[in-house]
């Protein structure tokens, strides 16, 4: 019998799970600065599916845990605080939370276990070239062959594209109507000819984004989720998972304490300057974390994914930017070196946090588009 984790008071669960991920998580694979690949990060990840702690938001009828959204927030917490790595968030966060929902019952019995088990990797096909914030212009299209769509185009900023063993992907299907009137999502396996996957190398020498590019490849028309041509509100209710999950202090939180370290190691702690910096970007991060709670909470008392995501996007990203520039500018020439660098008595890499902190305001919907659609639907700006 499945456990009932929301039986248990708040601070026992938070004690629980913080006494779960301290003792299950290997110390390899903890405080990574970069995304780690599939087949690091999959041993914890057994971990996690053997004991059942894998999918904290999906219903325990799907083999999750069936967290309450203020226990999931707690979840999230501990899983941060422990250093454990991001993995899978495409498939957990995203995907199978949409196909519970939106899925049919033979979609959901065929992907939402072989997810659970580690067999299915799922990755996003969202944005394209002239396609990213304005998503709806997207081109890649599906034409309906009896039953299988035959796709052609290109997708771009894929997550972990080259582990990928599946993709859900937002594809045109109608393009005689106006433009979010014509989409829908559908699911494919990668491993089939007319797939090229090419990793591209960010500012700060990874590559977790790829470019991939479709030639008369195939999805069964049995894995179109929702309507043929009723992928946009699909699309948007993912993007609500995604900006949230996005809204997580966990970014800041780290570059807080690796801002403190060097600090310590170099002397600045006690320099009154310093103090005075640090505390405002101390109390931005406290601001964030409460917004972030907010949200979280009023998931539990069932509204909706709303304008809030998106303020909550921005305020997170540019938060851990903040804590990064802070973070270089604190560290003087050290900051210029890439990988560890010997600051006092430790070894830290200063360089790559504040990298990885310019991405995130671009993604998931740029935070330049996230202002004009809260300036228009929330202030009543004219556009």
């Amino acid at each position: 019998m499945a456990t009932d984790w929301n039986a248990l008071t708040d601070e026992a669960f938070r004690a629980t799970a913080a006494r779960f991920f301290e003792e299950h998580c290997p110390p390899d694979v903890r405080h990574h600065p970069k995304r780690q690949r599939w087949a690091a990060v999959k041993p914890w990840f057994m971990i996690l599916s053997r004991h059942g702690w894998v999918a904290p938001s999906w219903p325990v009828q799907w083999g999750g845990m069936g967290l309450s959204p203020v226990k999931q927030l707690i979840y999230i917490e501990e899983y941060e605080r422990s250093g454990a790595p991001l993995m899978q968030t495409q498939s957990l966060t995203n995907f199978g939370p949409i196909l519970i929902a939106r899925g049919t019952e033979e979609q959901r019995r065929k992907y939402l276990p072989r997810i659970l088990s580690g067999d299915d990797v799922w990755v996003q096909g969202y944005s394209e070239p002239n396609a990213g914030s304005d998503l709806a212009n997207l081109r890649t299209e599906a034409r309906l062959e009896g039953d299988e769509f035959i796709i052609n185009g290109q997708k771009i900023w894929t997550t972990m594209g080259f582990d990928g063993t599946h993709m859900f992907a937002l594809v045109r299907t109608d393009k005689t109507v106006k433009k979010q009137a014509g989409i829908s999502f559908v699911m494919f396996p990668m491993d089939q000819p007319g797939i090229t996957v090419r990793p591209i190398e960010d500012i700060s020498g990874g590559a977790e984004f790829c470019e991939v590019f479709f030639e008369n490849v195939r999805a069964h028309r049995s894995d179109l989720v929702g309507q043929l041509n009723g992928g946009w509100e699909i699309a948007k209710t993912l993007l609500g998972f995604e900006r949230v999950w996005s809204g997580s202090p966990r970014q800041s939180l780290i570059g807080l304490a690796r801002l403190e370290k060097v600090a310590k190691a170099n002397g600045s702690w006690s320099d009154p300057v310093f103090q005075d910096k640090y505390t405002q970007v101390l109390f931005d991060v406290q601001d964030l974390a409460a917004m972030y709670e907010r949200l979280v909470r009023s998931l539990a008392v069932g509204k909706g994914f709303g304008l809030e995501s998106s303020l909550l996007k921005m305020t997170a990203t540019e938060t851990s930017q903040r804590v990064t520039e802070l973070l270089l500018e604190t560290a003087g020439q050290d900051g210029a070196l890439t990988g560890n660098v010997e600051i006092g008595n430790e070894s830290i890499d200063v360089l790559t946090p504040f990298l990885e902190s310019r991405g995130p305001t671009i993604y998931g919907g740029s935070n330049q588009i996230q202002r004009n659609i809260l300036a228009r639907q929330w202030l009543e700006l004219p556009g």
